[in-house]
């Protein structure tokens, strides 16, 4: 196939760094992370959407199973370059070449180890030997793909004058792209730039072929490692949604794009990714994979655009830009929160209160504050079913039914079932008992919930904790629930995980309708809560 080969921008604008997307492949090969044929094309959506410029969907001679997941991609995704991963050996590359034969555009990326100990370890070839492969596969390679790319495996642990003799001669023999992956995260910024400049000026190459790198982070240092790269001439950076890859990970893309969209002014080039769809990728994937993103994660944690401190929450309610170098919306997500805690003040309090429909006066505001901070240093992190409850005297909770009597028992045998005997009361319908089955404790308690309660709720996610507090311990329990095509979540504390648990899923039943008309700003009505 012919087709145009990457080109520079011209030199009067920002030149192009390309995204190279591995989350289909180095990322889910990692363990835990293995997807489906049909997730990996949804996952392949979301990176088109995010408008990537090369996505790694697979290796193609791993398994049938990986080269029919990329024939899928390549057949319905368009946008990307679809790329299949292949080790330098004809048997690979021809797999590479059925199962992206589909593709708009195609890339094959073949790699081969050129440190000493992978050389001597790991292939048993000698320096000469290498050259030879790569020059015998990049013909076999020739013309049945639009683009060809490169990597010397192991490259950072590589004698500099054999990585630029092998990088050249992959140039020479028709490779687009030169990958210089730092395999085992070992190196470091500084180091990684004299790198990449000393081969930007000493590999001989078309003036099309461009440099890329792929660090790891096995030291914490991949994003960094990138950045440095692209400063001195890398011109492609591979990495994956949330980071995921090898060991500890790849370079997060959500950190490379964004940290050369918010500092423009110091690095010399731009990425073409649609930032605004980066929430969305990560989410589906952390719910794909089972793998919950930490909290502190740059970016797409839950924490990246939360603020407790009180002199924080002034600064950001005065203007968001005291505190965000970016907005929560310039990577998709619905909105920065202001955590309130025991650091929080009143002025991110009254503005929590109003978002929910409250307009207290100076006196009742002092007293809710004061209820507030007493609760916040019982429990920590205060959140809207807690206000709500201290606006309308409630339990806390804040549901109109309360938990009398939770019985749990399991029957003997070879296949045991697990039975909830719930009591609940409330303020009209009185007492009321149900028994339900379940998978778990908690399961067959929420079916007996909904039995009694009359509700058809589909749970998204629960996460329970224990915690100190000032009498002792108490449990923690997080839930967002879908009701007729909406979603709610919502939080309560116990003694005991499903107590905790059950009265959080009572909370969402009790709340949605409340919490749509505090999001239209009425007042809402006492018999509701």
């Amino acid at each position: 196939m012919s087709a145009p080969k990457l080109s520079p921008v011209p030199s009067s604008q920002p030149e192009r760094l390309h995204i190279f997307d591995t989350t289909l492949r180095d990322g889910e090969q990692a363990p835990g992370f293995s997807m489906t044929a049909p997730e990996k094309l949804e996952m392949a959506h979301l990176l088109a959407n995010l408008r990537v410029d090369t996505m790694e969907a697979g290796f193609a001679a791993a398994s049938p199973g990986d080269a029919e997941a990329i024939r899928l991609i390549a057949q319905e995704v368009r946008g990307p370059t679809i790329c299949s991963l292949a080790r330098a050996t004809e048997k690979d590359i021809d797999a590479a070449a059925y199962a992206l034969e589909p593709a708009q555009r195609s890339r094959l990326h073949i790699f081969i180890a050129t440190s000493p100990i992978h050389r001597e370890a790991k292939l048993r070839l000698s320096r000469r030997e290498v050259i030879q492969t790569i020059e015998r596969c990049l013909k076999h390679a020739a013309g049945r793909f639009d683009e060809i790319e490169f990597s010397a495996e192991d490259a950072l642990r590589t004698e500099p004058e054999f990585l630029i003799e092998a990088l050249s001669c992959a140039a020479r023999n028709g490779a687009d792209v030169l990958n210089v992956p730092d395999t085992v995260g070992y190196s470091e910024p500084d180091e990684i730039y004299r790198v990449f400049a000393d081969l930007v000026a000493k590999v001989e190459r078309p003036d099309h072929v461009i440099f890329s790198a792929h660090c790891h982070n096995d030291l914490g240092l991949a994003v960094a490692n990138s950045l440095a790269a692209v400063k001195a001439g890398a011109r492609q950076v591979e990495c994956a949604i949330n980071g995921i890859g090898e060991r500890a990970g790849n370079c997060s893309l959500e950190e490379i794009v964004m940290a050369l969209q918010v500092r423009a002014d110091i690095f010399p080039a731009v990425s073409h990714a649609d930032a605004t769809q980066i929430w969305a990728a990560s989410q589906r994937l952390s719910r794909m994979t089972g793998t919950a993103v930490a909290p502190n994660k740059a970016i797409v944690g839950k924490n990246a655009f939360a603020h407790e401190a009180g002199i924080h929450q002034h600064g950001m309610i005065a203007d968001r830009r005291t505190y965000e170098i970016m907005t929560p919306e310039s990577v998709g997500v619905p909105g920065s929160s202001l955590v309130l805690g025991k650091h929080s003040g009143k002025h991110a309090l009254s503005q929590r209160l109003a978002k929910l429909g409250y307009q207290p006066d100076p006196e009742r505001l002092n007293e809710i504050f004061a209820q507030f901070k007493a609760a916040a240093d019982l429990h920590g992190e205060i959140n809207d079913a807690d206000l709500v409850a201290m606006m309308e005297g409630y339990s806390a909770s804040g549901s109109q039914w309360t938990v009398l009597r939770t019985e749990l028992r399991t029957t003997a045998g070879r296949r045991p079932k697990q039975f909830a005997r719930i009591e609940l009361e409330h303020p009209v319908r009185g007492r009321i008992s149900d028994i339900a089955s379940g998978d778990g404790p908690v399961a067959a308690a929420f079916a007996a919930v909904q039995r009694i309660t009359g509700t058809d709720v589909d749970v998204i996610s629960l996460e329970t904790r224990m915690r100190a507090n000032g009498t002792g311990r108490e449990f923690v329990a997080d839930i967002e629930v879908e009701i007729d095509g909406r979603r709610f979540s919502g939080r309560a504390r116990g003694p005991d995980i499903v107590t905790a648990a059950i009265d959080a899923l009572l909370f969402t039943l009790d709340r949605g309708e409340a919490y749509d008309r505090a999001e239209a700003n009425q007042p809402t009505p006492a018999h509701a809560v």
